[in-house]
Formats: C-alpha cells, structure tokens, sequence
C-alpha cells in the first residue's frame, strides 16, 4: 500500500456571504439590548398613558353637574327613609310578637282559672240537694201538654215565639 492511499484527505467547506461583518454580530448582545429598550420605552409610554387618564378622570370627578349632586342627594335621601322605615317595622313586628305572647299567656292563666271553678261549682252543688230544694217549692217535672213537639221544614233556622 502506497503512502498516498493511507492518507485520508479531510474537505471542508466554507461559506461566506461577502465580505464584511455584519452590524448585528458586531456588538454581542445588541438585539437583548434592543428588546429592553423598546419594553422601557413601552412602559414609560403606559405610565403616561394612566397618569393622563387618572388626572382626565380626577377633573371629571371634580366637575359634578347639580343635577347629578341633585340625583345622589335624593337616592341617599330615599336609602335613609327606606332604612329607617325597615327598622321601625322590625320594631314594631317584635312589640306585637311580644304582646301577643303576653295575650296568649293571660288567655291560658284565665282557661285554667275558669276550668278550676267549673270544677269547684260541679263538685260544690249537689244535684240531689237542688231536686229536693225545688220539689220543696212545689216544682214537678212537666206534664205531656206541657211539651210541644217541632217539625222542622228543610230551613236552616226555626224562630220560636213565647205565648
């Protein structure tokens, strides 16, 4: 084997667009620059933007129309009313709720008082005593003339008239 064919012949190819550098790869990091610059002047451009809009807004705040001062003035007038109003219902919702408790309490002491004395009269009179008392004044059971029968016709209500 000859020299020549053990040697390996290495190509390399270049490329090469003209003949001078380019203004991008001249500076490293000019583009990062670049970005930054153009985010600042971004920002500072919003910053002035929302400083003109809160003072447009702020003078726009300072120059309330009466007719506007008129219509808050009387919502705020209508919210106390309707506030005080709800109050003084709640109020007089708890007095009522209040009385009628007081009611039904002095309803249920005055059944038991009148249960009590139902009990006290029926247990007090005698029935035997009263039969005897009134036959010692010449009282006696109705005789068959003296019990009149009614018929009633289909009406709601008979009328009954004494002789």
């Amino acid at each position: 084997m000859s020299r020549q064919k053990k040697r390996k012949t290495y190509n390399t190819y270049t490329y090469e667009d003209g003949n001078t550098v380019r203004r991008l790869e001249a500076v490293p990091g000019y583009q990062e620059e670049r970005k930054i610059r153009k985010e600042e002047r971004r920002e500072a451009d919003q910053k002035r933007r929302r400083r003109r809009a809160a003072r447009r807004n702020r003078e726009r705040a300072l120059k309330m129309s009466a007719g506007y001062v008129a219509f808050l003035s009387i919502c705020v007038t209508a919210v106390a009313f309707i506030s005080i109003m709800y109050v003084k219902l709640q109020s007089d919702v708890y007095f009522h709720q209040q009385k009628t408790e007081q009611l039904e309490r002095e309803i249920s002491d005055l059944k038991m008082e009148n249960d009590s004395a139902y009990k006290r009269i029926t247990t007090s009179a005698d029935l035997k005593a009263v039969k005897k008392q009134a036959k010692k004044f010449g009282m006696k059971y109705p005789s068959e003339k003296q019990i009149i029968y009614y018929t009633i016709d289909n009406s709601d209500y008979m009328t009954q008239y004494t002789n």
